[in-house]
């Protein structure tokens, strides 16, 4: 196809070999909208690609290109799959959780922030990765944003899930409910609250409208519930935070902040817990919904749901967060790149 100037190049990661990312990436390389948008690298393994292009009848991948042999001019291709050819496809065993496809997955992400760092790629967008298979490959983080923290070195990063419909960020993510208390300080809600409010106020365009949950039933009921997070930590971090000329109000009872007439009196919610803000988004956007971590250096969005092993290589996956995926991507490596004044990388190089 003919190309369009100012098409940023996106590094889409395979994911974990045995899920459904192989067969999310294989239909994003075809996708109209995508390739209209930006080009997409699949960091992932061409011959596991290949072998889930067979089981799911779909379109084989019409460029590969080895890792190795990548060159500094990252749109010449058009889009094309960076083989790292790091994993054995006829061991891969579909739906099953592997040391070697924890690996595999991991050095995707690796390779794809060390090129988005290096500016050959305006931002990454990542298929689902498995936490156990993750574990069993002997990585420390337990998931993206963690791992995404940890190779950029970024010190203050939250979750953001994004849709048309519901905004949502997390003060705490991988981690067991009772540990939520322990995570929270007044430092961290507020480090929070900005990071939601500049990148809400960036895809906005203007000043935002932040909700902050509570974190107990009825945002503590004067103490009645929990041991006073909200007087104690919330509400001061909300202090803090229009000190700043934030407009954040709260702490909100979660019970109450989703329902429609409340949230849309806010242009993003801020979660106190992973599961406080993910239950009412999947809800409302399961199959639209992005992931994207604040605070990193590059632009990074994912998928908002997991490597669905269940369906892994049947060609039942729906492909629309994974597009969405990669859409949102290539917005806000151009909002990026009008904000810092320069210029995105393209296929626009020559």
């Amino acid at each position: 196809m003919a190309k369009t100037p100012h098409r940023p190049v996106i590094a889409v990661t395979m994911g974990d070999p045995a899920g459904v990312g192989p067969e999310l990436c294989l239909r994003v390389l075809r996708d109209a909208s995508v390739l209209a948008e930006c080009i997409p690298l699949v960091f992932g393994d061409a011959g596991v690609m290949l072998r889930v292009a067979g089981y799911c009848g779909l379109a084989k991948p019409e460029c590969v290109v080895n890792v190795k042999e990548w060159g500094r001019r990252p749109g010449d291709q058009g889009p094309a799959v960076i083989d790292f050819r790091n994993i054995d496809a006829a061991q891969v065993r579909p739906g099953e959780v592997q040391a070697a496809c924890g690996q595999a997955a991991y050095e995707y992400v690796e390779e794809a922030v060390k090129r988005a760092l290096a500016g050959e790629a305006a931002a990454i967008a990542t298929a689902p990765i498995h936490k156990e298979a993750i574990r069993w490959a002997g990585i420390e983080q337990p998931g993206h944003t963690e791992i995404l923290a940890a190779l950029t070195g970024s010190p203050r990063v939250c979750m953001m899930l994004a849709s048309e419909e519901l905004i949502v960020s997390m003060v705490t993510t991988h981690i067991g409910f009772a540990e939520v208390p322990k995570r929270l300080s007044v430092a961290r809600v507020l480090e929070v609250i900005e990071l939601t409010a500049e990148a809400a106020g960036q895809l906005k365009g203007s000043t935002p409208r932040i909700g902050v949950c509570g974190l107990n039933p009825h945002s503590g009921e004067g103490g009645l519930f929990g041991n006073r997070e909200e007087e104690q930590i919330i509400e001061p971090a909300i202090a803090a935070a229009r000190g700043k000329r934030i407009q954040a109000e709260g702490p909100i009872p979660p019970d109450t902040a989703f329902v429609p007439q409340r949230r849309r009196q806010f242009d993003a919610i801020v979660c106190m817990y992973h599961d406080q803000g993910h239950i009412p988004f999947k809800m409302l956007a399961f199959d639209t919904g992005v992931n994207i971590t604040l605070g990193l250096p590059i632009v990074r969005v994912s998928v908002d749901h997991g490597t669905a092993f269940d369906i892994a290589w049947t060609g039942r996956a729906s492909p629309r967060s994974m597009i969405q995926a990669v859409l949102w991507s290539a917005r806000l490596a151009r909002a990026k790149q009008a904000r810092q004044g320069g210029s995105v990388v393209s296929d626009n190089l020559r």
